[in-house]
Formats: C-alpha cells, structure tokens, sequence
C-alpha cells in the first residue's frame, strides 16, 4: 500500500504538530508556505524562533552558516521533521491552480489548514473547492473558534485563557497561569491526527464494499476541543458545587486526599492516595502511622481535614531523604516519585530509547543529531528517525515536475512570483 500524501497549508504549531504525527507513520507530508510578500521574513514565522541550526552545530551563538539554514531554528526543528516545503502563493488564482494540479497529479488523500476560515474562500482552499477535484480527498482545518467565527484568530495561550484552563492551574492563592506547554495547541492536533484516520478509515470501508469513497470535512475548533477536556471541572457546575472544586488548587487534587507535593530533606515527591484502600497501606508504614485517625479512613472524612493532613504529611517527610520516602511508598505500592527536570525526564530508562531523532545539519555536521519527544504510541513501522526539517520552499521545484510541470512553465511561475 502507498504511504498516504498530505498536502497541508500550515504555520505555528497546532497543525504542524498534527501533521508530524503523519511523517511518524511513514507518510508524505508536504508543507505549504506563503511567498515572500512585504518586508517581513517569508513563510512560517516559527521558522525564525530559537537558536539557529548553525550554532547548535557548532556551538558558537555568533556564526552563521551562510547555507540556508537560518530559516529553521530550534523551535521549528520538531514538528517539521520529516517534511517536505514548497512556496505557494495562493492569493493568485494561478497559484490556486497550481494547487488542484499537485492534489489530482500526487493523488493527495488529505488536505490541511490551520488558516482563518474566512480566508478559505480567497485562497480557494474551501472544502468544496478541493473536493471538486479529488471527491475522495479529506479535508481538515484548525481554527480558534471554528466556522461559526471565521475571523478570530486564535494563539494557544489566549484560548487556555477563554476555555477555563488558565482558572483551573495555579496556586489557589494566586493569579490564573498558563500550563507549562501549549496543551491546546497539541490538543488540536491530535483531533485532527485522530479524525482524518476515522475518515480514511470509514473511506477504506466504503471502497471495500464497491462504494465510492467519499471524503469529509473536519473543522476543528481549538475552543471546543479544548473545553472536552474539562470533564473534571464543567459538569460539577449542575451538582451545586462549591467555587474552590472548579478554580486553581495548585498542587493538590482537588478530590483525592492526600495528593500534593512534599517536602523532602533534599528536593520535593508528589504522592497520589487514590483510593481509601491506598490510605490504609500508607499508615501501616510505621514512617506515616501517626496520620491515621478514624476520621481520615475515608476519602470524605480526610477531605473535612485535608489541611491537616496536607501539614502532617510535610511534617513527616522534611525529616527524610526523597528515596527513603520513595522506598516506603514504592514497597506499599503507592504512586510517587521525585519532581523530574527536562533533562532528567530524557535519560529516564523507559523514554532514552524511545527519542526520536533528526540530523542536526547534514550540510554542517551529518554525525550530529538533536533528539526530540518520542512518539505517543510505539507503532509497527513507525519512524523515528526522521529528515532534518525542510528549508523554505526547498521542495518547491522538484514537487512541481513531479506534478507534471514543465521546466519552463515552473520558470515562468517563479518570474511571475507564484512560487518561491
């Protein structure tokens, strides 16, 4: 079977993200940018985030390689592994053409866009434009607010604000906080990563019983798939329930008592009491027996004391070392463990292995290569070892003869600044 062939309009990180998932299986993804237009740097603004490729290669924060490589820099490296770039300016009609030709001439099974909608119109990439050329194809596209507001634009930080996540994350007494990574960026690319394979999925089915495969349309709203992850918080509001169980707890579970994090002689643990089976192992250790009480046998009663309980338990673990605490806990089969930096989390046994990985520069040093998150799922086939990201409209040239283009007919698009 042929790897399947995204095209994908995409800048930022919500769809990149989503799109990496893509080259992870093996698939041809082939990213799409805007042509150089004003005074500002041409394509994905991400590419000119971070440290460039050549000071990583050589560690020297003042070279410059003089090769290109200025347009990838270390926060566009990991969701664009893998890839292929082309340049498109598809505010020309001629542009757009062009785009329906690569979609029927490499029989592309998905399209992307992570644009406003009301720009779908104008850049002839709406749904039933693309469809019209390849009725099979499936079309997905992030956006803040779904078609409903086609013109809000949408970052993650100010959706984690509108979608209750920046109220629920903080210290209790403090102000609202944005979470540690884009969660709702990465959110929004896994719906679309999950909803195209339903679509070829139910596509595939279709053809297996001699039906055309028809395509589909997925408008992922980075609102709402952000507020189907409040399932511990919105439907407590038709329960009644008190403003301290839909707000900030900071450390705390807002439920399970005790869950927080501990002080330890030399660093910090967060432990996790789910259950009041896991309670009763907790005070049988002979280091935490004096925090039972026949209050606190039950969730519900440590709850009426979790303040308490929060001041015994830092009273009992400032007087011992993290793996002394973490022994106990582990021997009482009690989840726990020591608060792990970035570096840490990378060399842990079950992920070091894991990594995916890129060639830095192969132009610069093909022997160094930086190592990135591994993969959600291990996957028969899947790739973990991937490309170095594209430069600009690197692939735009050789996409378009495989397309059927002429050399000169793709000449006289770069004259004419339809391609980049």
């Amino acid at each position: 079977m042929k790897p399947r062939t995204v095209l994908s309009l995409e800048q930022a990180l919500s769809l990149p993200y989503a799109t990496l998932r893509f080259a992870q299986l093996g698939w041809r993804v082939i990213r799409i940018e805007s042509t150089p237009h004003g005074e500002g740097l041409p394509g994905d603004p991400n590419r000119y985030i971070g440290s460039r490729l050549s000071e990583l290669a050589t560690g020297d924060a003042g070279s410059a390689a003089g090769d290109g490589s200025d347009d990838r820099r270390s926060y566009f490296v990991a969701p664009n592994v893998g890839k292929q770039a082309i340049a498109l300016n598809l505010k020309d009609e001629r542009g757009q053409a062009v785009l329906k030709r690569l979609i029927e001439a490499l029989d592309v099974d998905v399209f992307c866009c992570n644009t406003v909608p009301a720009r779908y119109a104008s850049l002839g990439i709406a749904p039933q434009v693309l469809r019209a050329v390849k009725p099979g194809l499936v079309w997905a596209g992030i956006s803040a607010l779904g078609p409903a507001e086609p013109e809000a634009p949408g970052y993650d930080p100010v959706l984690q604000a509108m979608s209750g996540f920046m109220e629920v994350t903080g210290m209790k007494d403090g102000p609202p906080t944005l979470t540690g990574i884009p969660v709702i960026d990465l959110k929004a690319g896994d719906e679309v990563y999950a909803n195209v394979l339903l679509a070829l999925l139910e596509r595939a089915e279709a053809a297996a019983r001699g039906e055309p495969g028809e395509g589909r349309t997925i408008h992922v709203s980075m609102l709402q798939a952000a507020a189907s992850w409040l399932i511990t918080v919105l439907p407590l509001l038709d329960f009644g329930c008190r403003p301290d169980e839909v707000t900030r707890a900071g450390n705390e579970h807002r439920k399970f008592i005790p869950t927080n994090v501990y002080p330890a002689r030399d660093g910090f643990v967060y432990l996790a009491i789910g259950s009041d089976v896991q309670w009763r192992r907790l005070v049988a250790l002979p280091r935490f027996a004096g925090l039972a009480s026949d209050v606190r046998k039950t969730n519900e009663g440590r709850h009426a004391e979790r303040e308490a309980i929060h001041r015994d338990m830092a009273a009992v673990t400032k007087r011992h070392g993290a793996d002394e605490i973490l022994a106990d806990l582990r021997s009482a089969t009690i989840p726990a463990t020591r608060i792990l930096d970035i570096r840490q989390v990378r060399e842990l046994p079950l992920l070091r292995d894991k990594l995916t990985a890129s060639a830095l520069n192969p132009g610069l040093d093909p022997n160094r290569r930086v190592r990135m998150q591994p993969m959600a799922v291990d996957l028969p086939g899947g790739r973990t070892e991937l490309a170095a990201p594209p430069r600009y409209g690197q692939h735009t040239r050789a996409v378009l003869a495989e397309a059927g283009f002429a050399p000169a007919d793709i000449e006289a698009l770069h004259a004419a600044r339809i391609i980049a």
